[in-house]
Parts: structure tokens; sequence; C-alpha cells
């Protein structure tokens, strides 16, 4: 803005929640909450600042230009944490002797990237962090999936509404190596591939022949992402065995005998571009395609380690805010009737003022929300203000309420009335 003038909008890609938008946070965040605590997930938390060096050691150096990196008055590198997987393999790596395994953890954090916004992506989000520590079998992987289903099933959505795209890194190796190419090109082919879609195919070439794949080979490349289905999986390894395919095959079981079979789909060309996922790996998506990924993650049996403890399995995923909002935004799903369930008490004159406080006291005791009028207010006025905040029920004493000895409780949705002695 111009001028001596502040502006009063929030940073860019930061976000202010304005009492209607923080109901849909809210629900959002409650729903997360009830969900992974379902699953038998326990929720802890961190400090919102973490240190540099951590997250190098998690995503390299070029994390710096990503996230908001800063020294803090003793000199220290710093930054404010842009997810929680690094931090989690710190606490847990910190007690890692003395914590009973497996570990089902999950969190609701505040993230900061340093990114250019663009829809689907801010550079402040609020993200759950479903992880399982320590439990090598598939089943880690159903569970997490499984959570995560629940909480858009629970936000209103249906299973037509989104896929959940899954493949497995492991498997794609495995692919790749009856396809000929050799295993020292395999990081970064996977990294290659997971540009695709945001790159055009001979840029993505491009990307092979600098990681040294050589041009006879890549032709194979594209043809892995060509395949649709686990059958031409298995036909293209040629009777080989792949610990990874069964793997995969046992974790869409699982899932199917949730009943959430109709939603989960294999797509080889689900990689993640994190190197530190080992194996299964998914992300799901609105049926649409509309929007970026709604929640992802994978195995990452190597992170501990990275991060100075001892080796042990995990699986994890990230889902954020934003997507699922605007998602639910689309779906005329965002709640706003949800406000409805609160009482208003008003009163015409400071003389009814005590009986009103009396009886917002005795509503909140039993357990009701209660708005208690600041000021009198005459009759028109509370009730357009009941209606404008979207209450469920509204009572106003006037004298003639005093004075009958009965007070009306308003139904705003239907407008019946219920009498209840003063």
């Amino acid at each position: 803005m111009s001028g001596d003038k502040q502006s009063l909008a929030a940073p860019r890609g930061m976000r202010d929640f304005y009492p209607d938008e923080m109901a849909l946070q809210c629900r959002i965040t409650d729903t997360w909450r009830a969900s992974a605590e379902r699953y038998g997930f326990q929720r802890y938390d961190a400090c919102v600042v973490e240190s540099l060096d951590l997250l190098k050691r998690k995503a390299g150096e070029e994390i710096v230009e990503q996230i908001y990196a800063f020294k803090d008055k003793s000199d220290r590198d710093l930054a404010l944490r842009p997810e929680m997987t690094p931090t989690l393999a710190r606490m847990v790596a910190a007690r890692q002797g003395s914590l009973d395994l497996p570990l089902k953890w999950f969190a609701i954090a505040q993230c900061f990237r340093y990114e250019r916004t663009t829809r689907g992506r801010k550079r402040e989000h609020y993200q759950l962090n479903l992880d399982i520590i320590g439990e090598p079998a598939v089943t880690a992987e159903t569970e997490v999936i499984a959570a995560a289903v629940d909480a858009l099933l629970q936000l209103g959505l249906s299973l037509t509404d989104f896929r959940v795209r899954i493949s497995s890194r492991a498997l794609l190796g495995d692919i790749l190596a009856a396809s000929g190419i050799p295993i020292e090109h395999h990081a970064a082919t996977f990294l290659a591939l997971d540009k695709r879609g945001k790159l055009p195919d001979e840029k993505i070439a491009e990307l092979l022949t600098e990681a040294g794949v050589a041009s006879e080979a890549q032709g194979g490349v594209f043809d892995v992402l060509g395949l649709t289905d686990l059958d031409q999986v298995r036909d293209l390894l040629k009777g080989r065995a792949s610990a990874a395919l069964a793997e995969l095959e046992a974790c869409c079981t699982g899932l199917t005998a949730y009943g959430l079979g109709d939603a989960i789909v294999f797509d080889i060309s689900v990689i993640r571009g994190l190197a530190y996922y080992t194996g299964i790996v998914f992300e799901a998506f609105d049926t649409e395609g509309k929007l970026r990924a709604i929640f992802g993650g994978g195995r990452y049996d190597n992170l501990l380690a990275s991060v100075g403890g001892r080796p042990q399995t995990g699986v994890g995923l990230g889902f954020g805010d934003v997507v699922v909002a605007e998602l639910l935004a689309e779906r005329g799903l965002t709640g706003s009737d949800e406000a409805r369930g609160r009482i208003t008490v008003g009163f015409m004159t400071i003389d009814q003022q005590p009986i009103a406080r009396r009886m917002a006291a005795t509503l909140r005791s039993q357990g009701e929300q209660v708005d208690l009028a600041l000021h009198p207010e005459k009759p028109r006025a509370f009730f357009a203000r009941a209606d404008k905040r979207r209450f469920a029920k509204a009572a106003y004493i006037g004298p003639d309420d005093v004075t009958q000895g009965t007070v009306r409780i308003k139904n705003m949705v239907t407008r019946e009335e219920e009498p209840l002695p003063v």
C-alpha cells in the first residue's frame, strides 16, 4: 500500500481466521483429532521452531531456500518447522530406548514454507500428521490411510469424491531393474519421474539423460509409467519374486476389508519426491483432479537413523487443511448450518437483566452454549441479530414476561416457541 498507511492484510501466504472461517477450521481439526483417536493414535506436539541442521539432514541443503530460516540472538541456526516428520524423528530418537513400540502418534501442527502461493498452497497451514513407528508389517500403511479416509468421510465427503492413489518405491525399483535400468540410476529416475505431469516428457528425458540413464533405456522408463494395474506389473516382472508387490497387494486387501476398496487406485506414477521414502507411497486427490493432493505419505524406514537414532521402521502421512477446505467448499460441505446449536438470551430493559443472567447461568449449567446480550435491545433488533448470527434458539425477556412469570424460547429454524417459567 502506498504512502504511510499500513496494510491491514495478513502477510503474503498467511491467514487470519475470522469467527465464521474459524468455525470451519475447528470442524476440520476436531474431525482430524476424533478420527485419529478413533484409530488408536496418541496425540503429541512440539516446538514450532526447529534446528536448521535437523531439517538439512532430512531434506538437504536446498531446504534453506524453501523455509523461514533465521539466526537467534545466540547466533544459532533455526527455522519455523516446514513439516512435522523431522521433529517426530528427533523426539523418538531422543527416547528410543524407553518408548514402547510400535508407536501410533498424531499431531495437528502449524507449519510454514516460503513457497510461491497457489491454489491449495499457502505459506502457512495446519496439517494432520499420522505416524506409526516400529511396525514393519503393511498393517501400518493400512491404518494411517484408513484413519485419514475416515476423517474425509466424517467431514461429509463420500468415497466417490476422492481417490487414494497408491504405489511402492520398492516395487518401482523391481520394475526398473526388470526393465534394464541399473540400480545406481534408480534414485535419479524416481526424482525425474516425480516431475512428470509438471514438465513435458522431453524435459523429463533430459533429466534422465543428466542422471546417466542411457537413451535406449529411457523408453523402458516411460513404458513403466503406462502400467495401470498389478496384473500388468506381474507380467512385466515375468515371474520374478517381489516382496514389494506382495506388500502392496496386502495393503490394498486390508483397505478393501475396511470397505475402502472403491477409493483405492494403483498408480505407478505416485513416487513422492522426498528421498527418504523406501516402500509403499500414496496420495489422495479429488476425483475430478481439480486440486492439489489432499494428503500423502508412505513408508520411511531410514529416517530415524538419518537424524542420529537407531534404525527403525516408520510409516506416516501429512494431511493439510487448505486443500480439504477447498474441496468441502466445492461440495457445499463447509458446515455453515452447524453454527446453529447455540442459544441467545436478550432483554428489553435493564430491569430484566438479572432474570436474563439467571436464565443464561441455568442453561449453561445444563451444558448449553449461551450468548447473553450485553445491553438492552428492542425485540426486532434482538431477533434480527439472533438470525444473522445463526443461533438455534432465542429467548427474549420483557416486562410482560416478568409479570406473567413465563419466558418463551423461540426455535429460530421452525419459529416454534416453548414456554418456560421464569
